[in-house]
């Protein structure tokens, strides 16, 4: 057993799992969710090395995070911890590079950003970007809140269903509005007050697995960060799952670095986002990331 220091704060272990590690990598079966099994863990350091050197601060800021987020603490402390930590990276130098070679854009305005429907006693959330992979935007986010609040306040709903339309559940927020809002203050207070996360584990705690989520295709960045935080996840075969947003410099932002955590642990979470590869469904159902795999 050894370990590898990658930026401040970020030691991996290398071999038999390390508790205080950010992970530890080996290439044997494991069940430990401490420890991540990788073909290879030269060329997997290699990555790591790389990631880390391009994005050393946005690394240890995540670390810094994981290990002070508690997964059976109240979520709400949870969550400003993260977004804290979110508007710190978002006056920093590695989103300002990220955003500079992105150059400006412009974010598309598409109708019915969220649709719901009630049948008897359930409510129906669908994701309705599907050009965009449903991308998650701020009209998004005011409609899926309010369509949230229905079943937040009405007890007769007892089932909630989160799914997607086209041919992905969530492709993680919209890059195209990224850096258009340049007060991290109301970011913050924005993502705090108005917060999916929070509802969606209000009403997970009320109605347990019957708050659930139907994934497919992309569930990415704030897509599995909120699916992570129903009661129940069923993902179909073709579902892939990723952390992307140490690329822009920033870390988890939609509540991810609680409710991922609460599945996995901070270390695979952590893995997640470091190296910014992705996991398929069976892997998924195997970390506890997702609950069943649909036929």
């Amino acid at each position: 057993m050894s370990i590898l220091q990658l930026a401040d704060g970020v030691v991996i272990g290398l071999g038999e799992p390390v508790d205080d590690a950010t992970f530890t990598l080996t290439e044997k079966p494991t069940d430990d969710r401490r420890a991540v099994t990788v073909e290879s863990v030269q060329d997997t350091l290699d990555l790591l090395r790389e990631r880390c050197g391009k994005w050393p601060q946005t690394a240890a800021v995540c670390d810094d995070v994981l290990r002070s987020i508690d997964p059976d603490g109240p979520t709400r402390s949870g969550v400003i911890t993260e977004s804290l930590a979110y508007s710190t990276l978002q006056s920093g130098s590695e989103f300002a590079r990220w955003l500079a070679e992105r150059g400006p854009k412009t974010v598309p305005q598409l109708p019915d950003p969220v649709l719901a429907t009630r049948d008897g006693d359930t409510l129906r959330v669908v994701f309705n970007r599907p050009q965009r992979h449903n991308a998650f935007s701020t009209d998004a986010r005011a409609a899926l809140l309010e369509a949230l609040e229905v079943a937040r306040l009405d007890p007769s709903v007892t089932e909630v269903v989160l799914t997607g339309n086209g041919p992905s559940f969530g492709s993680g927020g919209d890059l195209a509005e990224f850096g258009s809002f340049d007060d991290p203050a109301g970011a913050h207070l924005a993502r705090t007050r108005h917060s999916p996360a929070l509802v969606l584990a209000e009403l997970t705690e009320r109605l347990g697995p019957r708050c659930r989520a139907e994934v497919h295709g992309l569930v990415l960045g704030s897509g599995l960060e909120m699916a992570s935080f129903c009661g129940h996840v069923t993902a179909h075969p073709d579902a892939v799952f990723g952390l992307p947003e140490l690329e822009l410099g920033l870390i988890p932002g939609a509540g991810g670095c609680v409710s991922i955590t609460r599945r996995i642990g901070r270390w695979r979470t952590a893995y997640l986002v470091l190296t910014g590869r992705r996991i398929d469904a069976v892997t998924a159902l195997r970390w506890g990331l997702v609950d069943a795999v649909s036929s």
